[in-house]
């Protein structure tokens, strides 16, 4: 290369490395708009729910395992009062439980006991019980890093669907309700 040649490539060398930093930001910007980003895989899926023994929000003295739920699926929802996207879905929920199709259980993650309940008196409670993890200990087995979260258990307490993030009509309608007519089938 002759000096005339090193002195023309040296000037489009910062070019050309701004350029290889565009395109990895602009490749970083359009993946960060897939939809579908939190259907996140889970191991527990197939397998046995994680064992739990709960205070109920209502009544801490009242305490709910997970073998207390066998016998009949149900969707737990984890939500909090300091969660934005649980008041979003609350509405789609509430209309769901309102059919009764499955219960719908709470999970109150890290919350104030007052905090959950103002919550729930404000939007209403949907849930056939709500469980209450103030430590988030428990949520640690079910892969719970936020909310919200939702899972579906079938009646024999195998985890059979996970949603992270906000669960939408289209999510029920698409998802939810194909697999509870698939566990219907099966039983």
């Amino acid at each position: 290369m002759t000096p005339i040649e090193k002195s023309t490539f040296s000037r489009w060398v910062p070019l050309l490395a701004a350029a290889a930093i565009g395109a990895l930001l602009l490749a970083g910007v359009i993946l960060s708009r897939n939809q579908d980003r939190e259907a996140l895989p889970s191991p527990l899926i197939g397998k046995p729910a994680p064992a739990f023994d709960l205070p109920v929000l209502h009544d801490a003295s009242y305490r709910i395992s997970s073998r207390d739920l066998l016998g009949e699926p149900y969707l737990m929802n984890v939500w909090g009062s300091w969660c934005p996207e649980c008041r979003v879905e609350h509405p789609v929920l509430t209309r769901f439980a309102e059919t009764k199709r499955v219960r719908v259980v709470g999970y109150n993650l890290k919350d104030e006991r007052e905090d959950a309940l103002r919550w729930l008196e404000q939007f209403g409670n949907l849930y056939f019980v709500v469980l209450t993890d103030y430590s988030g200990e428990t949520a640690l087995d079910w892969g719970i890093y936020g909310a919200p979260e939702t899972f579906l258990v079938d009646a024999k307490g195998v985890v059979r669907w996970k949603h992270v993030g906000t669960v939408t009509e289209q999510i029920l309608d698409d998802e939810v309700i194909p697999l509870l007519d698939r566990m219907d089938a099966e039983s």
